[in-house]
């Protein structure tokens, strides 16, 4: 059984090959996409996937949800919604526990490639940056009314930018003079001139790439999304079902290693108590693996560039 690769323009999935090796253990079983894009790692999944396997797919764009409708397999389902409502949804269909859940986090790059979505330096196009198009506030608005002590601490906190108070500064000073950043271009131009060019980390990079990925986070909630179905995604996956989990940037793997590390261990004030080891509750994870794009894939695909993936599986229930 094959899906409909109705995309006309697919784009590169990242780490395609590692995530389905160590994703589908069981190729009847039942597996989570939860950042479905344009389908390329769902595609893929259902090519791996035997006649009895099944895939539930999430995305919170709407794009994303017409690029679902072309995919006809019926093995395959989608719902038009954030990731961290996936057991809420799985449970409503009847299901308890999967086998393997992929999360590859960021934007995608149909996303990043839209002017019109504001997501990139590349272009000129309105300040917009939701995920979600048919919600929220865009990035221009929140722009427009937010305090300058919360805009240096998302700058600083989700941009690890060092000028994150100058940048702010500025861009508040723009907005009391009544022209406050509605475009990606005047933006940027807003954010170069506020860092000194003989203090620029990376001549590479442009200056304000920080605070787009800043604001991009803090508008999309990406981090309390992140933590809230990493949390979640213990009780959904069955004994020896695997979670795999793409970051791109040091936030999101950060928060994705600690999580690992915390369920793959016991808390070590328990094991410092009068228990017997048969008393001790069990670690519920195990790290299984750390994968990088090898330079073959970043030269196919210069996105890959920064990409981790972790992959991590459900320890056994208890007996």
């Amino acid at each position: 059984m094959s899906s409909d690769d109705g995309d006309p323009k697919p784009h590169q999935p990242v780490l395609a090959e590692a995530v389905v090796d160590l994703l589908v253990t069981d190729p009847s079983g039942t597996y989570v996409d939860g950042t479905f894009g344009r389908g390329g790692h769902s595609r893929l999944l259902l090519r791996r996937l035997a006649a009895g396997g099944r895939l539930f797919a999430f995305d919170r764009d709407p794009e994303a949800a017409r690029a679902a409708a072309s995919i006809t397999d019926p093995r395959f389902h989608f719902d038009h919604t954030r990731f961290s409502q996936m057991g809420v949804i799985l449970a409503e269909r009847g299901i308890g526990r999967v086998r393997g859940i992929l999360l590859d986090l960021g934007v995608s790059s149909p996303q990043i490639d839209r002017p019109e979505r504001g997501f990139s330096l590349r272009f000129d196009g309105p300040l917009d940056m939701r995920m979600d198009t048919s919600q929220g506030e865009t990035a221009a608005g929140w722009l427009a009314r937010v305090a300058p002590d919360e805009l240096t601490r998302v700058i600083r906190d989700y941009g690890e930018e060092r000028f994150a108070a100058q940048i702010a500064k500025a861009i508040v000073a723009r907005r009391a003079a009544g022209r406050a950043p509605a475009t990606t271009a005047e933006l940027a131009a807003v954010v170069a001139g506020a860092i000194p060019v003989r203090d620029r980390r990376d001549a590479a990079q442009h200056p304000a790439t920080r605070t787009f990925q800043a604001l991009r986070i803090q508008l999309n909630q990406e981090l309390e999304e992140l933590a809230l179905a990493l949390d979640r995604s213990i009780d959904l996956l069955a004994s020896h079902g695997r979670l795999a989990v793409i970051s791109f940037h040091s936030l999101e793997d950060r928060l994705v290693k600690r999580f690992v590390e915390r369920h793959s261990r016991i808390d070590p004030a328990l094991a410092r108590l009068p228990l017997r080891e048969s008393e001790l509750p069990r670690p519920r994870l195990r790290a299984v693996a750390r994968v990088l794009p090898d330079a073959a894939e970043i030269a196919a695909n210069p996105r890959a560039r920064s990409a981790v993936l972790r992959v991590a599986e459900r320890e056994a229930d208890a007996p």
